[in-house]
């Protein structure tokens, strides 16, 4: 076994590689990735234990959305559904306090990353680790969107079904938008079960000036898992969330 930075000398990488190797590693070190074949829970149900609420903090009832558990006391949200520095999440029946870990800006990337005590939840749910999604979606690859209370069948849509000005910014979208979660909620590979997204938004066309008409839902938009990924990996660099030079890797 070597640590990391013993790792990286004795290959001689490049800086860049060795950057992309460091996130690499503290993403399987949290167990965000998996190493080995994904294996899928029996049942679309079983991906709402994963859900919870975000409170607007830990003494209030007010839920201003949904996240995802992930394991290790980190749970994955869009970032405009923190409500403020102290959050709440509601999770296996329990209320807890939340620090923010990492929160972008809505208009970048809409997502946060916060931190709870794992010493207080129950046991089963201490143990739940989920994994992110290696592949990216794939235009009419089936998906579960899941809230605490239910979950809920879509697919992917192709992005040139929106409008023009809005297909290379939102190139992850379903099309149900009525029957699925809302902000926060986790977007799963219906097979394999991991997790392929974040909701972020819902993407809608305003009426004609002068037009009495409503406007018209087109699609949501989720954050895909390599841009989750990626955030939450630069948070653990920034953090000290993991210390890659203690993550163990194995000598070839």
């Amino acid at each position: 076994m070597l640590c990391l930075t013993a790792w990286t000398a004795a290959y001689h990488l490049p800086a860049h590689e060795e950057h992309v190797i460091i996130r690499w590693i503290i993403l399987v070190a949290l167990g965000l990735i998996s190493v080995g074949p994904v294996r899928a829970d029996p049942t679309e149900d079983s991906l709402r234990i994963y859900a919870v609420h975000v409170l607007r903090n830990a003494t209030s009832k007010s839920q201003t959305g949904y996240g995802i558990y992930l394991g290790k006391g980190l749970v994955i949200t869009a970032a405009h559904v923190v409500a403020s520095r102290q959050p709440g999440v509601r999770i296996a029946g329990r209320d807890l306090a939340a620090s923010v870990v990492a929160r972008s800006e809505f208009e970048e990337l809409d997502l946060a990353l916060l931190s709870i005590d794992e010493q207080m939840l129950p046991p089963s749910q201490r143990m739940r680790r989920l994994v992110l999604c290696r592949q990216p979606p794939r235009v009419g690859r089936s998906v579960v969107v899941a809230i605490p209370e239910s979950t809920a069948t879509s697919h992917i849509m192709s992005p040139l079904l929106l409008p023009p000005n809005l297909r290379e910014r939102f190139p992850t979208v379903i099309p149900d938008v009525a029957t699925t979660g809302n902000s926060g909620s986790g977007v799963f590979d219906a097979e394999l079960k991991c997790l392929m997204g974040i909701m972020s938004r819902k993407i809608f066309a305003r009426p004609p000036p002068g037009s009495t008409a409503e406007p018209k839902d087109l699609a949501k938009y989720f954050v895909p898992a390599a841009t989750i990924a990626m955030f939450i990996a630069n948070a653990a660099l920034v953090t000290g969330l993991a210390n890659p030079s203690q993550t163990m890797v194995p000598a070839r």
